[in-house]
């Protein structure tokens, strides 16, 4: 099997590839990929995996007329799994200065990747996107680069460097219910079912399960839904920003979110002035925890976070008011708190906010699976664009898929 012919090609190489590459479209995108570049493939061998557990194998040949094509054509491959079948070492470069990567950094992706070291195959840690790889006492990480120090060992170039895509799962719970399409409650009650069931797996198989919220939780009535699956040790840790312990506490403390009273939607008497007031508050307490402690704050999601011992990070941002105390306005402080808390996770549910979802996404490996619910489809369609393939969208009300969540997980 051969692609079409481009005029004179002189440059070639041989890659391979395997996983579940047919079920996956992966080799669809190979195959554009080498057309797209200029290039021509011929498929020297393939083998189709027949069971779960059996992958597809395919090598090939691909050729392109300049060289920089070439290149290019197998950078790109890199990230669908081709690696060059010449298996040569990792090309290394040490940091001059502090924060300065060499300029042929390799940029990793969120897909586990392998690079090979004195004629070794080995894991790269801590893997996310948009990272360098540090080569260091033997082993290899991915180092963001504000973390590089004068010294490092930086991979370069494209050789040495496998990178393993995740597959599509055959035979375990499937996210195919879930697509921008979906509007009926019948659609929405499936994915929820199959949400708790993803919960409960990850709960069995000793990861995390970790909620990103935003106030569009309070707004739409998911504080109830929200504590009572912290309560049930349904939720590891909590991700938001300053807006959602905000609102949270105002809600609790005052019975209004954005001034809109909770009972009866009708907008409160001055009371666009509550959220500073819960502020305040908070302020006067000593902070969130002092506050539960004292009898201030008696419930809301902050409360039940707190009495849950679950660590919480409210990341905070140019627009809070107050902001609270315990909103981290560092941003590299926060990122560092985020990505700390999304250690051990296997699952995170996004909620209503795009922000926190889309920086969430980019701390995170593809194995890691993220469902993202909000009433826009654009949310998840923009978390997925930029770079979290694996997140997945059920476009619903936030209050009502928690609502619909902690009947089925709380009320078994």
């Amino acid at each position: 099997m051969s692609s079409s012919h481009t005029q004179n090609p002189q440059h070639s190489e041989t890659v391979e590839a395997s996983g579940h590459l047919i079920d996956s479209h992966i080799m669809e995108q190979i195959f554009d990929t080498v057309v797209e570049f200029n290039g021509r493939f011929e498929v020297e061998d393939f083998h189709i995996g027949r069971t779960n557990s059996d992958p597809s194998r395919l090598r090939m040949r691909i050729e392109a007329p300049r060289r920089e094509d070439l290149d290019r054509m197998v950078a790109q491959l890199l990230g669908f799994g081709c690696t060059p079948v010449d298996h040569d070492d990792v090309t290394l470069e040490r940091v001059e200065r502090d924060c300065c990567a060499p300029l042929d950094f390799y940029s990793t992706t969120n897909h586990k990747t392998q690079v090979r070291y004195e004629g070794e195959w080995m894991d790269v840690g801590n893997q996310r996107m948009d990272a360098m790889v540090v080569i260091s006492g033997g082993a290899a990480v991915c180092r963001r680069l504000r973390d590089l120090k004068a010294g490092d060992m930086v991979v370069t170039g494209m050789r040495g460097i496998r990178v393993l895509p995740e597959s599509k799962e055959r035979d375990r719970h499937s996210f195919s219910f879930m697509s921008n399409g979906i509007s009926s409650e019948r659609q929405v009650e499936t994915a929820v079912r199959q949400t708790a069931a993803l919960i409960r797996a990850t709960r069995e198989a000793g990861l995390k399960v970790v909620v990103v919220a935003g106030p569009v939780v309070v707004h739409t009535g998911g504080v109830k839904a929200l504590s009572e699956l912290i309560r049930g040790g349904y939720v590891n840790a909590l991700l938001a920003g300053n807006a959602l312990g905000v609102h949270d506490m105002e809600a609790a403390l005052l019975g209004t979110s954005l001034g809109v009273r909770q009972t009866d939607g009708r907008q409160e008497e001055h009371g666009h002035r509550n959220h500073m007031r819960a502020i305040n508050a908070i302020y006067h307490a000593g902070g969130i925890a002092k506050a539960v402690e004292t009898g201030r704050l008696t419930s809301g999601v902050m409360y039940e976070a707190v009495k849950a011992k679950i660590p919480f990070v409210l990341a905070g941002s140019l627009r809070d008011d107050g902001p609270l105390p315990d909103t981290i306005t560092d941003m590299n402080a926060a990122q560092d708190a985020y990505a700390e808390n999304l250690k051990g996770a296997g699952l995170v549910l996004c909620c209503g906010s795009m922000l926190h979802s889309i920086a969430t996404g980019n701390m995170l490996p593809s194995w890691v699976k993220i469902v993202c619910v909000d009433i826009n489809p654009a949310v998840a369609t923009k978390v997925s664009d930029r770079g979290t393939g694996q997140a997945v969208g059920v476009v619903t009300d936030v209050g009502l898929f928690l609502d619909l969540l902690a009947r089925n997980l709380c009320h078994e």
